[in-house]
């Protein structure tokens, strides 16, 4: 059998696609049979590891791709500065603590959980990007479907949520409840990271039931980082300064 034949069976696409190229560099450098199979298979870790974190980026289902080194934390005082700078190591998902970020659209909100969520892929994290809309129209149809039981064992199972938008839409009691249930049924078996542009003090307006807020602020809250990131939205202001540039080139 071929080496191409080997390696197709074996499942090494490393060796499969470059071992031809791979053997006459090998030959060039005078490599021993044992620095060639140690290179060899090193590679392969290297393109496994690689696909790993491109497949769970994908399952992540991030709206767009957003990266820590492009977040500008210029924006923020520095103690929330700080704060979300210690975040970014990861750790909160290691301890099962929950980050809340509240904040006007536009101040950095989504941006900075889709970076920190993509760096959790990276680092061999299982993540799951959703709106809080979204998810309880998911949850509506799973539950129609008599698969709610699996919905929820899934979504138990990853090491970081990221629940984006809370406090756009109001739900109905049945939504309401059943997110509930479903945040409350995660709590201590993995990180949920919620953005949301209501303070808590708002969030019954999204909720609608008083003692349904008040159960869920106090699960969420639980071992969680709250971050205030309300201010001016950098968003609208990186507009109005493009509007002035294309007003003066005018």
């Amino acid at each position: 059998m071929s080496i191409e034949t080997l390696a197709y069976d074996l499942r090494l696409p490393y060796t499969r696609h470059n071992h031809r190229q791979f053997i006459e560099e090998a030959k060039q450098k005078g490599l021993e049979i044992e620095e060639v199979i140690e290179e060899l298979l090193q590679n392969e870790i290297n393109l496994r590891a690689e696909t790993g974190v491109t497949k769970r980026i994908q399952r992540a289902r991030f709206t767009n791709k957003k990266y820590l080194v492009d977040f500008e934390y210029k924006h923020y005082k520095s103690e929330i500065k700080e704060k979300l700078k210690e975040l970014t190591d990861l750790s909160f998902i290691e301890r099962k603590e929950n980050i809340i970020l509240i904040g006007n659209p536009g101040t950095g909100k989504t941006h900075y959980s889709i970076a920190l969520g993509i760096e959790a892929c990276t680092s061999g994290k299982t993540v799951l990007f959703s709106s809080v809309p979204n998810l309880v129209t998911e949850m509506k149809e799973a539950y129609s479907l008599s698969q709610i039981t699996l919905f929820k064992r899934r979504f138990e199972k990853y090491d970081l949520v990221i629940l984006d938008e809370l406090g756009y839409v109001s739900f109905d009691k049945d939504g309401s409840e059943m997110l509930f249930n479903l945040l409350s049924n995660r709590n201590d078996k993995g990180s949920i990271i919620i953005t949301t542009n209501l303070a808590f003090e708002r969030w019954e307006e999204t909720f609608k039931d008083p003692v349904l807020t008040g159960a869920i602020i106090d699960r969420l809250a639980y071992k969680s980082h709250v971050i205030d990131m309300r201010g001016e939205s950098y968003r609208i202001k990186k507009t109005q300064d493009w509007l002035k540039v294309e007003n003066n080139e005018k």
